[in-house]
């Protein structure tokens, strides 16, 4: 189905089951490497490799967040250039992307594998934990290159209506990874720096699997010569801003907080924030999904001038993570203990207790984490880019270290509890920007 028919034509509930489902399922599958990862690291190598892979984590996805930023940047631009017809700037667009992202990869990867040692010794990691960290953060920075483009294709695979094609993709890299990261540990019996081999492995065989049909001039996108613009260059940056400052002030706060964790409770305090993001690994990229596989299509009646079919598509997408959320705020809450047993085998008594009071009390942000991730997927669609940005950055460091502070009286359980403080402020931000929106959009 051509993305016309698909954005335009289609009932607004059908287009959200057609493209929102299978793009939640997609983004989820995508996702889902990370959260093997820390199973198998978990399991196989032990708790201390565990808390090594969650050191190292924050700086694995700012190595992405440079290729996430164009990927998304130009998503939007290309959505609404082909709702006005001009398909020979969409393609430019396109190009002039894929062009950017493999040279930020060269240049990201290079600093981090430089820069390695260096920045995991400042967070304090010391001894065997320093060396795991570093070998698992250099296979991805080496790496970078050829495997960032993964968090691009995917947009554009949706750009051209093949929904169902990304979401297949996806799920064959998540098993793919999930094979190879078990032949590597289990079975060859490598260290942590196979874990990092075997992701990376995975991405790669994806991406090249994905742009395969690009190349052969199969899709509705086609490569083109390319033709670089200051404006064009700005507009990518401008739409990709706000996902890219979520992710690189997440990683900076995540960094803030393995610092604050190691001196409070040691490695296993550091493991105990690792099980919440794996946790929020796997809830995320449902709310992401969902919400990102329907931003072509508002973007597209942007360019079309259909406001009203814009709304309709935003209630579905309301609607749709309000409930994902509340289902796993349930699930977090009531089962903590077997969430911390998927990551860590035979945890002591001290270190289940901890782990779950913070699962717990981490489930309260999803009673309100569903608005503000819904309101910085609309705002973004519709070229809103400020108040997208401002979302986006409050909820990633602003309210987490205002938050700190705040709740620093009551130790390790302020920081399980920032999480939820942050989710409530973003959610009342959200409110504040769509009612100041409308209100606009009326006068």
């Amino acid at each position: 189905m051509d993305s016309k028919t698909l954005f335009t034509k289609m009932s607004p509930v059908k287009l959200f089951f057609i493209a929102s489902v299978p793009g939640a399922v997609s983004m989820l599958a995508s996702a889902l490497y990370q959260v093997i990862d820390g199973i198998l690291v978990g399991q196989i190598l032990g708790e201390l490799a565990f808390a090594a892979l969650n050191l190292a984590m924050p700086f694995v996805i700012i190595n992405f967040s440079l290729a996430d930023l164009i990927g998304v940047g130009s998503a939007v631009p290309i959505s609404v250039s082909l709702g006005k017809k001009e398909t020979k700037r969409a393609d430019n667009i396109f190009t002039c992307a894929c062009i950017m992202i493999v040279g930020a990869g060269v240049l990201i990867g290079t600093v981090l594998y430089v820069l390695a040692e260096p920045l995991l010794k400042l967070m304090g990691a010391q001894g065997e934990l320093l060396e795991l960290a570093v070998q698992y953060l250099r296979v991805y920075a080496m790496c970078a290159p050829i495997t960032t483009i993964i968090f691009a294709v995917d947009n554009y695979l949706r750009i051209c209506g093949k929904i169902k094609s990304s979401m297949f993709l996806n799920i064959f890299m998540s098993v793919l990874t999930a094979v190879l990261e078990f032949t590597f540990l289990y079975i060859f019996k490598w260290g942590i720096w196979g874990a990092g081999l075997a992701t990376c492995a995975g991405m790669f065989v994806c991406s090249a699997a994905a742009f395969w049909p690009f190349l052969r001039g199969k899709m509705e996108l086609h490569f083109c010569r390319p033709e670089f613009s200051v404006s064009m260059v700005k507009q990518i940056i401008s739409c990709g801003m706000p996902n890219f400052l979520n992710n690189i002030a997440g990683r900076v706060t995540s960094i803030l907080l393995n610092i604050l964790l190691l001196r409070m409770g040691g490695a296993q305090a550091v493991s105990v924030y690792g099980i919440l993001m794996y946790a929020e690994g796997f809830v995320q990229p449902l709310l992401y999904g969902m919400c990102d596989s329907l931003q072509p299509a508002v973007s597209y009646n942007l360019g079309a001038g259909n406001p009203g079919r814009i709304r309709s598509i935003e209630k579905c997408c309301y609607t749709a993570s309000a409930v994902i959320s509340f289902l796993s705020a349930g699930i977090l809450f009531f089962f903590p203990e077997l969430i911390t047993r998927m990551f860590v085998n035979n945890p002591d008594a001290a270190f289940m207790e901890m782990s779950r009071q913070s699962v717990m009390l981490f489930a309260l942000t999803y009673v309100t984490r569903w608005f503000s991730f819904a309101t910085q997927s609309y705002v973004v669609a519709v070229e809103k880019a400020k108040e997208a940005t401002l979302i986006s950055v409050s909820t990633a460091l602003i309210f987490p270290v205002v938050l700190i502070v705040v709740l620093w009286p009551l130790g390790l359980t302020g920081i399980w509890l920032n999480f939820a403080g942050t989710s409530v402020l973003a959610g009342i931000m959200s409110f504040v920007i769509l009612k100041k929106s409308s209100v606009r959009s009326a006068s």
